[in-house]
């Protein structure tokens, strides 16, 4: 029988909020079995970057990376944000690692070819990309690792990867060795009929109903690739995924957390 895994992603809205990271990372310190933590950082890496001088370039809602923009996000992500989080991890009694994708060739990536847009120094996954064995030795030695959104192409480029992309990746990885969840916590409490009301949340999603909750548009715009990611990942092996809210986390081991994806 598969020992159980929880890959979680923390989204950027939690990460620059001191007092909720901090509630956040006690409650996943909490969470019982073995776990693996991704996080990006975009506002933080927006803001240092505008005092060193770097503007944010954005394309559809998403960063393009020129060299300039790859040194900010790397200090950041990889650096500022990772350290900070291992730093609180460690006071709360979680032994955590934080690692990016070089680290061990944890996540190896491939340069996003440029098509229609040059989106710079950005890594794309494939199925290949992560090493399993790596992380579950981390993890069979008591280790926690916390994995940030820099990557590299095993040629010395470094690249800045979707930190949704990576947990997804992460989870399918890894679920040929563990029976895995995959949970995505950010500010909503997960997909919700009515954006502004916080009853109207949708418990269960199942695989054949996606498109008709994109059609009524109750799933619309970043949503849509989260999901279409989350069901990717479910058809490759991962048991379950959660979409919910961060200060929620606790209410996973009741399976009354936030929206629930399954086959």
């Amino acid at each position: 029988m598969k020992k159980k895994l929880s890959v979680i992603k923390i989204g950027g809205n939690v990460i620059d909020d001191s007092e909720k990271l901090h509630r956040f990372l006690l409650d996943f310190t909490a969470l019982p079995g073995d776990k693996i933590l991704i996080h990006g950082g975009g506002k933080i890496a927006t803001e240092l970057g505008v005092s060193l001088g770097v503007e944010a370039k954005m394309v559809e809602g998403r960063r393009i990376t020129d060299i300039e923009t790859l040194r900010v996000v790397t200090m950041v992500y990889a650096g500022l944000i990772n350290k900070n989080m291992v730093a609180q991890l460690q006071a709360k009694g979680c032994n955590a690692i934080g690692l990016t994708g070089a680290d061990g060739n944890i996540i190896k990536a491939v340069k996003r070819p440029v098509k229609d847009i040059d989106y710079g120094f950005v890594g794309d996954l494939d199925a290949s990309s992560v090493s399993s064995k790596t992380l579950a030795s981390l993890l069979d030695a008591g280790l926690v690792p916390v994995l940030c959104a820099i990557t590299h192409d095993g040629q010395t480029q470094l690249l800045n990867t979707n930190a949704d992309t990576i947990a997804s990746a992460v989870a399918v990885a890894m679920s040929d060795l563990y029976e895995t969840s995959l949970i995505y916590c950010f500010e909503k409490r997960g997909v919700m009929r009515d954006i502004d009301d916080d009853s109207s949340l949708v418990t269960e999603i199942k695989m054949e109903q996606f498109d008709t909750l994109k059609s009524e548009g109750v799933v619309s715009g970043g949503m849509i690739p989260k999901l279409h990611n989350a069901f990717e990942a479910i058809k490759s092996g991962v048991s379950a995924v959660y979409i919910g809210k961060a200060d929620e986390l606790p209410q996973i081991n009741g399976n009354n957390f936030g929206t629930r994806l399954i086959k």
